[in-house]
Order: C-alpha cells, then structure tokens, then sequence
C-alpha cells in the first residue's frame, strides 16, 4: 500500500494492482513456487496510479509447517525506470541526431555541386536566353532544398549560430508583424511580458525562426480560427525539474509559452512530436520538420522545449532558457568587440584574381566547381582531393601558396590538422575552412589556426570567391 499509494491494496490480488510482467502474475507465482526462475527480479509497473510508479520485486521460496511459502522483497524503482527512460530518450534522440546530421553533411556537398555549376551555366546565359529561367528554377529549387537540409542540421545540433545577448521583449517585437501575417486574419495572437524580464543567450534569428515554427503549428490546428497567446516570465527554479524524460537543472530561466486553442495532440503521440518527419497534419501539408527544428535550436541554445497538450484542449509549448545576468551581458558585449578588432592586411594588397589556391576536397563535384570558379576569378589553382595529397604537394620548396581552401571532414587526415602540419613551413598563408557540418563542430582546431575563416556548405560561385578574395586582402 505504501509503495503503490492506495489504501485500497489490502486483499487485493496483485495482478490487479501491477503490470508490464509480459505473462499472467498467477504463471509468475506458479513458477516461483515450483522454484523456477528465483534468481532475478522482476520490475513491474503499478496500474491505476496518478504517475508513473516502478516496483523491483524479488521473491524466495521456503517451507513453512511442510508448506511452501513465497517472500517477496519489493523496492520502489520508480526513480531507476525513470533515469533509464531518459537515457534510452537521450541516446534515440542522439542517435537520430547523428543520421540527420550525416545525412545534411552529404546533401551539403551535392547542393554545393549542383548550385555551384548552376552558377557557372548562368554566367554563359543572360535574361534573353530561353534557358535562363530553367537555370533560375534550380538554382532556387537549390536554395530551398539547403534550408531543408538547414532544419537537420539544427535538429542533430550541428548548424551554425551566432549568439548573443538578446532582449526578449525587444525580439517579439521585431517579429509581431511578421508573425500577425503568418496566422492571417481568422487567428489573434496577443503577448504577456513580465516586467524586468532577464536578457537570454541565443542566436537572435534563430530563435526568431522557432518562435515562427510554434506559431504556425498553433495556426494550423485552429482551422476554424483563435488565439494564440505568448508569454514571457523568469523563473528560478530551487531544485532539479524532472518532465518529459529530461531534468532542468537549478538556477533562473527565461520561461517563453505559446499557446493555442486548437485540437490538441493525442497523448501516444505527444512524445514524437520532436522528431524529424513525424508530423500529426495530413500528407503535403507539412515537412514534419517544424517542430524538430525548434527542439534542436533550443538544444543547442542551452535550453529545453516542452509540450503539455490534451485532445480538444489546445497545446502548450514551453521554452526554457538560461537567463542571462545584465551586468554580464554588457561586460560579455563589450569585451566580445574588443577581442575580434577588423583583420589588418599583411603585406602588399593582392589585385584581384592574382595568387595561388591550393584547393583540398574529397568530393570530386564539388572540387571541380570550386576549382573553376576561382579560376574564372583568375587565380591559380592546385587541386588535391585528401590532406596527404596536399602535403605531398606541398614539399615543392619553390611553390607559393597564398590561400589554402581546404574542407574540414575528409577520409584520413582532417582539414584542421593538416593545415597545421602544413603551417609550420608555411606560417603566412591564410586558410579557408568549408564544410557540410557546423563551425563549432572543429573550433577548437580553428582556433588554433591564425588567419582561418569559415564558409559552410552549401555556398555558391559568389560565397567562394569573395571569401578567398577577403583572405588576400
């Protein structure tokens, strides 16, 4: 009775107060009787109860006046279960992160192929082509498959973002107009703000993107119209939050709901709703990517997204993020533009189109189109297609190099490390690292590297060359 918290248990048969054995509770007894299966415990699960409650059950068997007797020892397990839901939650989620995040990698390099020598067939086309348009088509078609690719990489956590200290209040703002015309005319949004609201620490469009995402998922399960309201609140919390299979440590956060009065999610289905391509709308209205997205961008923000909904009583989305203290954000803002002061120019200033390129990438495609379109901007370019190639390359003492253009994820030796290697005979060249994958992912390595910057893929002729360019200058 204690352990399961019902008054009612006395003489109550056991297999009406638990479950989850996988056979009948009286087929159990029956062995543990005749001695068989004695030597594990059982975790059951207790029917009925207002939450989830776990018992370890171990039973012996002994003689009593020529009888045989069962002990049962019972533990309560709630807590182990508990852990062990979240761990089981944390690797699924990890491991579907890491498919998602290979899989954008991938698509990142035959975008950048596809839209790169779509860039350069526009260069041999004007408007009065016939073929113009056809080429405009993929090259938007491109465009709108990396944003695709965008949301995986935000839901495996491996997109980039540019924090920084960002006024909630300030945020919604900017953003009211723009939202009021996504719900149209039949939806009311309103807002609620705290007063003296903490700042936060996050990518500012990022954010902006998933408030959208909440916001037009609220709009499309109020078909027939309704409210959605967001509200910002700060919070402290004094003790550890367990829901959800995730536990928010203690400390002050910054509390963004959004609501709606719509149909509401089923509860089997309320635990999938933040994994990619599961969506509850009907197939050709959604990506099932929306919700996803939201949930990696608050992941990787430090924060954590939570959603209580009921059929026919509408959803609630909260949004829990680390509040930023004030006097460290204006000693964080400051410092931060002293430490990236504007790059000064070593040397003479290179004219455009002059130098040389040593351009490194597995990728045959994306080689190719690379290569071409800093040849068209007049450099000279020496191609590799593996860190051992380049180096190899590099033992020509007479050969000048200006800029290596390298990617960063290869088989065998990476971007960041044989560039290092390659530095310490050739400290003066400058490096652009590219890749499918986030900044953050190598910048430790970065870090080390003077004179490195970074260009994600996809990117096109343009994003190439002007960033090479940059370097030299």
């Amino acid at each position: 009775r204690v352990l399961l918290n019902d008054e009612l248990a006395t003489d109550t048969d056991l297999g009406d107060l638990v479950e989850g054995l996988g056979r009948s509770i009286s087929d159990w007894i029956r062995d543990a009787v005749a001695g068989r299966g004695l030597k594990r415990s059982e975790v059951l699960r207790a029917r009925k109860a207002e939450k989830e409650v776990y018992l370890q059950v171990s039973l012996s068997r002994a003689e009593e006046e020529g009888e045989p007797v069962l002990i049962a020892v019972m533990n309560d397990a709630t807590e182990l279960k508990t852990l062990e839901a979240q761990f089981v939650q944390s690797q699924k989620m990890q491991a579907i992160g890491q498919l998602a995040g290979g899989v954008a990698h991938d698509f990142n390099n035959l975008l950048t192929a596809i839209s790169g020598h779509c860039d350069l067939l526009l260069l041999r086309h004007d408007q009065g082509d016939p073929d113009y348009g056809d080429l405009v088509q993929i090259n938007q078609n491109a465009n709108r498959a990396a944003s695709l690719v965008g949301q995986l990489l935000a839901f495996s956590r491996k997109q980039n973002l540019q924090p920084e200290i960002i006024d909630l209040r300030d945020s919604l703002s900017d953003v009211t107009h723009l939202l009021n015309r996504l719900v149209g005319e039949k939806v009311t949004l309103s807002f609620s703000h705290e007063p003296g609201l903490c700042p936060i620490r996050a990518d500012k469009r990022q954010f902006e993107q998933v408030l959208m995402n909440l916001v037009v998922n609220a709009r499309d399960a109020m078909p027939e119209g309704g409210e959605i309201s967001i509200e910002t609140k700060g919070i402290t919390l004094t003790e550890p939050l367990e829901r959800d299979r995730a536990q928010v440590p203690p400390g002050d956060y910054v509390v963004v709901s959004v609501r709606d009065q719509g149909v509401g999610i089923a509860a089997d289905k309320l635990p999938k709703i933040f994994e990619p391509f599961y969506t509850t709308k009907k197939i050709g209205e959604g990506t099932g990517l929306g919700l996803s997205t939201a949930y990696g961008i608050v992941k990787q923000s430090g924060g954590f997204i939570f959603a209580d909904s009921a059929p026919g009583s509408g959803t609630c989305f909260q949004l829990y993020f680390p509040a930023h203290d004030k006097h460290a954000a204006g000693n964080e803002i400051q410092t931060t533009v002293r430490e990236n002061p504007p790059a000064e120019a070593s040397g003479k200033p290179v004219k455009q189109g002059e130098g040389v390129v040593l351009l490194v990438e597995d990728e045959a495609p994306v080689r190719a189109f690379a290569s071409r379109a800093l040849r068209l901007r007049g450099y000279t370019v020496l191609e590799a297609e593996s860190a051992e190639d380049a180096l190899q390359t590099l033992q020509d003492e007479d050969l000048d190099v200006d800029v290596f253009v390298t990617d960063v994820v290869m088989p065998g030796m990476d971007g960041p490390s044989w560039v290092k290697e390659a530095l310490k005979e050739r400290p003066d060249v400058r490096v652009v690292f590219v890749s499918g994958y986030a900044e953050e992912d190598f910048v430790d390595n970065k870090a080390k590297i003077p004179n490195a910057v970074f260009l994600p893929k996809p990117f096109s002729l343009v994003d190439l060359t002007d960033m090479v360019q940059q370097q030299f200058h």
